[in-house]
């Protein structure tokens, strides 16, 4: 598992994992990411326009077919004859007429059975009154006689099908110029600044909404009463800070501060990644960070927040693959925040988690000026922190925030908002009118040790796991300087099959070498519990082993704990903000050295070995009342734990009164004194 953060800590029997083999050849076996196709570097830019030019050959070649059939429908009308009224008597008379077609009250149309002056079609107007008896007299002729409405023949009409293909065969003209324009365009917009503009008059976060940080707030009051009032300042002489450089660990906070500020200030907040920077163009970089700058002045007074600057602030020079494009981009950087017009209230802010990469140009006064540090917050600003994100939820009367507070040692706000927001989703799959404090337990166990996992073990497994978290708990309780043990599980979660956790009272920014010492012995108790009891060892220590040799390692290397090799550091300081292991290679020592720091951490280690065997082997029988109990609940907390130790006749310590509650626990009854302890059996 993880290293956990700060000081929350917990140790683990852990399974083992099989192994992902190898990929063939080193590859995916997926197709390639290239598209297949045109490679000549246009973009697709032929398809799309030959598709363009099909649809507009679609559309005059329909136009056409229109015109083509409005001619043939014209040339058909005007193949019959107009015969006069008389006439058309005449015909019916002689039963010559086949059908007739009466449009509305003005026309009728029709065939004649035989040619008349050598026509097949005729068309007759209608008198000014109608005729009523004429339908009748065609029935009884012999002749088909329909009905339709009269043809719209209007003006406007006639003015709309003749001329809109035509209005559309020329918008489509227009709108491909203007695409094309807008193409020609877009070659020269490569280095416009992207930023995000957030304007003064939009809702926006204040420093209301940011808590845990009190003094990085203090240090950024100034900023806003700087941009609030610059003329206060520059009366006497004094100048506006050009930049402030937020630097701490990720989820801090850094970007809500920055918005916040801009929030206060109330002014044009421009917002901008350091990646977003640097293209495959070049210059592009360079030519971004003038067009943000004179967006800035233009605004002023307004601020720029840039967002990881390590990722185009880095040091130049400093490695073989130094890109030039960067170092371009960081130089025109440099140039802007030095070339401020110091009337101009204009501040940078930018934020990052490795400061120690940053070019010392950039750090010097006059461009960075001010270096906040946002650091994890103690329990008070946690408890503040859990009070903002828990205003909008409902909380049940049993939430206890301070209790929360304290038991998520080494969080951050955003790790504290995704508990709060986890325990929200809990309840609610609970169909929970309110979110409850079992709620907020279990998203902190499932945030820290994992999901639960629905493995089968057998009974000699759940025997070895019981024992070996037990030896963890008794061990850490034991020692004079153990801290309350919260919570012993033996139920699978992410990779671990049992979990020990224990959280100090108190933040801890100092170690001393007796707490460190008994953090190994307690590491290693769940190995010395398979031993004492079971005479064999198994693999679940490996993380407890992994850990155990980390401590010891720092103690002689870095922190001067060894009697043999004094009060010498044989390690570089790493950065307080930087994720990852702490540990260096040998690199500026020799081997002679190396061999006795080997030494002295087998021979730390060894002895917090052998004093957990000590203690486990002692007090044998309050180890196995706690492994009858996990066996029985799978789960048992702090107030089961001074159950255990009153009833087995150990000492409770004072820290372990502090953290849990006697009363309301049911206990399996101890095994009789007379006959020897045996392993738990499932109830």
């Amino acid at each position: 598992m993880d290293r956990p953060p700060g000081n929350t800590d917990w140790l683990e029997n852990k399974d083992r994992q099989q192994s992902r083999p190898p990929i063939p050849n080193g590859r995916p076996d997926g197709p390639q990411s290239r598209p297949p196709g045109n490679t000549n570097g246009n973009g697709g830019g032929g398809g799309n326009l030959n598709k363009w030019l099909l649809l507009i050959v679609g559309v005059m070649l329909a136009v056409y077919i229109y015109t083509y059939f409005s001619s043939s429908a014209n040339n058909v009308a005007q193949q019959s004859t107009e015969i006069s009224y008389t006439e058309l008597y005449q015909q019916i008379d002689a039963k010559n007429i086949k059908s007739a077609t009466f449009s509305g009250q003005d026309e009728i149309t029709g065939a004649f059975k035989t040619p008349y002056k050598n026509q097949t079609q005729y068309r007759v107007t209608q008198l000014p009154q109608g005729d009523s008896k004429l339908p009748q007299l065609l029935v009884d002729s012999g002749a088909t006689v329909t009905y339709q409405p009269p043809a719209d023949n209007s003006f406007w009409l006639t003015l709309l099908i003749n001329f809109l293909p035509w209005i559309f065969l020329i918008a489509l003209f227009i709108f491909f110029t203007r695409r094309a324009t807008q193409g020609q365009q877009g070659i020269f917009s490569f280095g416009k600044s992207r930023a995000k503009l957030i304007l003064e008059d939009r809702p926006s976060t204040t420093f209301a909404d940011v808590a845990g940080v009190d003094e990085s707030k203090y240090e950024l009051q100034e900023v806003v009463e700087f941009l609030k009032t610059p003329q206060k300042f520059q009366r006497l002489g004094g100048k506006i800070p050009r930049g402030v450089l937020l630097v701490g660990p990720p989820g801090t906070g850094k970007t809500l501060l920055a918005r916040a500020v801009a929030g206060e200030a109330g002014v044009p907040f421009f917002s901008m990644s350091g990646s977003e920077f640097v293209e495959v163009l070049v210059g592009v970089g360079a030519s971004r960070v003038r067009d943000l700058f004179e967006q800035a002045k233009k605004a002023s007074p307004s601020i720029i927040f840039i967002d990881e600057i390590d990722a185009v602030g880095r040091q130049r020079g400093a490695s073989i693959n130094t890109n030039d494009e960067r170092e371009q981009t960081l130089n025109q950087l440099l140039v802007e925040m030095d070339g401020f017009d110091t009337r101009q209230a204009v501040v940078v802010i930018a934020a990052t988690n490795r400061p120690d990469g940053l070019d010392q140009a950039l750090l010097r006064p006059g461009r960075f000026d001010r270096r906040v540090t946002v650091d994890r917050p103690d329990w008070n600003g946690r408890l503040a922190i859990l009070k903002i994100h828990a205003r909008n939820v409902p909380l049940s009367p049993d939430v206890d925030l301070l209790a929360v507070a304290r038991s998520t040692t080494g969080m951050v706000g955003a790790d504290l908002a995704n508990l709060v927001n986890e325990a929200a989703l809990l309840a609610a799959r609970r169909n929970l009118e309110q979110v409850n404090m079992q709620c907020f337990d279990e998203a902190l166990d499932k945030i820290v040790l994992g999901a639960e996992r629905p493995l089968v073990l057998s009974e000699d497994d759940l025997n070895v796991t019981a024992y070996h978290e037990s030896g963890h708990a008794l061990t850490n309780l034991l020692m004079p300087d153990g801290d309350p043990v919260t919570k012993v599980t033996i139920v699978p979660r992410g990779q671990a099959l049992g979990v020990t956790m224990y959280t100090p009272l108190d933040d801890r920014y100092n170690y001393e070498k007796e707490y460190l010492l008994t953090r190994i012995v307690t590491a290693l108790g769940g190995r010395a519990a398979e031993q004492v009891v079971f005479n064999r060892v198994t693999t679940g220590a490996e993380n407890d082993l992994q850990r155990v040799t980390q401590i010891s390692r720092q103690m002689v290397m870095r922190w001067g704990m060894s009697e043999r090799l004094g009060t010498i550091s044989f390690s570089e300081r790493q950065s307080p903000f930087a994720s990852g292991n702490d540990s260096v290679a040998p690199s500026d020592y020799s081997e002679d050295t190396a061999e006795l720091i080997d030494e002295e951490v087998q021979r730390i280690v060894g002895s917090c070995y052998g004093q957990a065997i000590d203690l486990l082997a002692t007090h044998r029988p309050t180890l196995d009342r706690m492994a009858q109990e996990l066996r029985r609940h799978e789960t048992i907390d702090s107030k089961q734990l001074i159950s255990i130790l009153e009833e087995t006749g150990v000492p409770v310590p004072a820290a372990q009164l502090q953290s849990g509650q006697k009363g309301g626990v049911t206990l399996a009854p101890p095994p009789p004194k007379n006959e020897p302890a045996q392993p738990p059996e499932v109830e």
